[in-house]
C-alpha cells in the first residue's frame, strides 16, 4: 500500500476512511474532524500505484470495473468524504506537481475549434434521448433548475429556471432571439410561447437534440416562429435582438472565450442583450477534473470567474447584471441522481452495468462539487449598450409575475 497510505494519511482530515486492501488487511485512516465513515475494498493490487498518481480518474476507473467496491458504506459517502477533503488531497507533494503540469496543458485539453466541438457534444449527448427521458424533467432541460422553495418538484424548479432567464432577457414583441446550445429546445419554445411575435432559432450540435426540438416545435404549433438548427454558433451571420446561451459556455474552453463572446458581440444588435447561464467556480482557476473529462465530457471546463471577465471586456461588453446560483444544481443533480436510480434496471438493459457505475460515479460527484465544492452557476447579462435594460431590476420581478399569470392562461407547466 504504500505509497497510497501516505498521501491517504495525509488527505483524510474529515471522517475516517478503512480501505481493505488485495490481501484481506484493514488501513484505517482518519481525520481529526467528525465525518462519512467508509469503508473502501480494493481488489486489484495495481490500484495501489494508479490511485497514488492520478487518485481522481483511477478511482472513477476503478469503481466504473467493479474493482473498487464499498461495504457498510455507499458510493455517495466516498464521494463525500472525498469532497470535504479534497483540498488537503490538492496540497499533497505529488498532488501539487500534477495539478500545475495539468494547469500547462489545459488549452489543449480544452481546444474545441469548429469539428472537434461537434465531436465533442456527441460524446454526451447523441447516446440516445431515451436515457435522458429517465431521469430528467418532462421538458428534459440538462441544466441547473431554480428551487424557489426546498417543496418544488424538479418540473417545478426547471420552469422558475425558464421564467427567470426568460425575465431577465427583458423581451419585446417581434424581436429575435438565439439560443445558443439550444438541448432539446424548452428554453426556446418557452419563449416562442411566453412573448408575442418573437422569432426564435436554436442552434445546437448534437443531432439527436436538434431532431426531437423541431418535433416539439411541431407539435406545439411553433414551426412557424421556433426553429432548431444542427449548426455551430460560430458560423451565423444574422443579427439577433436577444441570444441566450444556457449550459453551453462549459463546452467552449478557455482559449476560445475571446473568440465566442467577439461572436456574441458581432451577433446582436446595437441594443442587444444577452443572457449566459453557465457553470463555474470561486476558486482560482484550475483544470477540469480528469475522469470528468475522459468519460464524460471531453473539451469541458468550468471557469474562474477571473477568467471570464477579461474575455467580455476585451470585446467591448457591459455586464449589465450577474447572479449566482450556489445551491440550485446541487439540488437539481440530486433529483436526477434520485431518478436514475429508480431506472437504474432500465438503464442496465440499454447498456450496461459500467454504464450505470459510470453514471452514478457521474452524478453524485458533480452534485458533490455544488454541495461542498467550489462549484457555482452564474448568470451574466451582457449588452452592447449601458441602458440596453431598465438601470433597476425590479423589471426581472415584475416580468416574472406577467409570465407566471401567461403560464397559467396558456397552461404551459401543466
Amino acid at each position: 500500500m504504500f505509497p497510497l497510505s501516505h498521501m491517504l494519511k495525509s488527505f483524510v482530515k474529515v471522517g475516517t476512511l478503512k480501505v481493505i486492501d488485495a490481501e484481506g488487511r484493514t488501513h484505517v485512516f482518519g481525520g481529526r474532524a467528525a465525518g462519512p465513515d467508509v469503508t473502501m475494498r480494493l481488489t486489484d493490487p495495481t490500484l495501489y500505484r494508479s490511485l497514488f498518481l492520478n487518485p481522481e480518474l483511477a478511482a472513477g476507473e476503478a469503481y466504473m470495473d467493479g474493482r473498487m467496491s464499498f461495504e457498510n458504506s455507499t458510493l455517495r459517502d466516498f464521494l463525500t468524504l472525498f469532497s470535504k477533503n479534497r483540498l488537503s488531497l490538492g496540497s499533497y507533494p505529488l498532488q501539487k506537481v500534477l495539478r500545475a503540469a495539468s494547469r500547462g496543458v489545459k488549452r489543449f485539453q480544452q481546444a474545441n475549434p469548429v469539428g472537434r466541438a461537434q465531436k465533442n457534444v456527441a460524446h454526451h449527448y447523441d447516446i440516445g434521448n431515451d436515457f435522458y427521458r429517465l431521469f430528467l424533467d418532462r421538458g428534459m432541460q440538462y441544466s441547473c433548475a431554480y428551487f424557489t422553495s426546498d417543496d418544488d418538484t424538479l418540473e417545478q424548479a426547471q420552469q422558475n429556471k425558464l421564467r427567470l432567464i426568460a425575465s431577465k432577457l427583458d423581451l419585446k414583441p417581434g424581436q429575435k432571439v438565439l439560443d445558443i446550445g439550444c438541448g432539446w429546445g424548452d428554453m426556446a419554445l418557452y419563449l416562442g410561447r411566453m412573448a408575442e411575435g418573437v422569432q426564435v432559432v436554436g442552434v445546437t450540435l448534437s443531432r439527436e437534440q436538434c431532431k426531437l426540438a423541431n418535433e416539439k416545435a411541431k407539435a406545439l404549433g411553433l414551426a412557424d416562429r421556433v426553429r432548431f438548427e444542427l449548426r455551430d454558433y460560430r458560423e451565423l451571420t444574422e443579427r439577433f435582438d436577444r441570444i441566450v446561451s444556457v449550459g453551453m459556455f462549459e463546452h467552449v474552453g478557455v482559449a476560445h472565450y475571446g473568440e465566442y463572446f467577439a461572436k456574441v458581440n458581432e451577433l446582436l444588435t446595437d441594443d442587444g442583450v444577452m443572457l449566459l447561464h453557465s457553470i463555474g467556480h470561486m476558486s482560482p482557476p484550475g483544470t477540469a477534473s480528469p475522469w470528468m473529462r475522459k468519460y464524460i465530457f471531453p473539451g469541458a471546463y468550468s471557469p474562474a470567474l477571473s477568467e471570464v471577465f477579461p474575455a467580455v471586456e476585451q470585446n467591448s461588453l457591459w455586464v449589465t447584471d450577474c447572479e449566482f446560483l450556489r445551491v440550485h444544481y446541487a439540488k437539481t443533480l440530486a433529483h436526477w441522481e434520485q431518478r436514475f436510480q429508480a431506472n437504474r434496471a432500465k438503464v442496465a438493459e440499454m447498456y450496461d452495468e459500467r454504464f450505470c457505475r459510470m453514471w452514478e460515479f457521474y452524478l453524485i460527484s458533480a452534485e458533490m462539487m455544488f454541495r461542498t465544492g467550489s462549484q457555482l452557476v452564474f448568470h451574466m447579462q451582457l449588452s452592447k449598450k449601458r441602458d440596453a435594460v431598465p438601470i433597476v431590476r425590479d423589471y426581472i420581478t415584475d416580468t416574472q409575475r406577467e409570465y407566471i399569470a401567461r403560464e397559467r392562461e396558456r397552461g404551459i407547466g401543466d
